[in-house]
């Protein structure tokens, strides 16, 4: 069994900085991409960031230039650096990997159970 699981979210005033964590425990074999979605009531779920394997890293474009992700191979962990927030970016923050199992020839998709982050104005 995978879990993923994200840390890091709260409260915090326009301007400001959350870092988010999410990692990933269980019978793993391999992780490749990882990513962030968020979702807001109301609204479909978006993507916020992805990262490949080998670092590579892509971005939506309403986070490029405020929002960094990045991994830790070896801690199985993916953070989500949010500077310059602002109130729009206020939703339920989710973590998404492919990652194969142990128990498995191929990659399964997982999520997190999300963690909210708030922006007040």
């Amino acid at each position: 069994q995978v879990q993923l699981v994200e840390s890091g979210g709260g409260l915090v005033q326009a301007g400001g900085s959350l870092r988010l964590s999410c990692e990933a425990s269980g019978s793993i074999f391999s992780i490749k991409a990882m990513a962030w979605y968020r979702q807001s009531p109301g609204k479909e779920r978006e993507l916020v960031a992805e990262i490949t394997e080998d670092g590579r890293t892509n971005y939506g474009d309403s986070v490029k230039g405020r929002f960094t992700m990045s991994r830790d191979n070896y801690k199985n962990a993916v953070y989500l650096q949010m500077n310059s927030l602002k109130p729009e970016d206020t939703a339920v923050y989710f973590c998404n990997g492919d990652i194969r199992p142990t128990t498995s020839f191929k990659s399964n998709d997982y999520w997190g159970q999300g963690t909210q982050v708030t922006v007040s104005s």
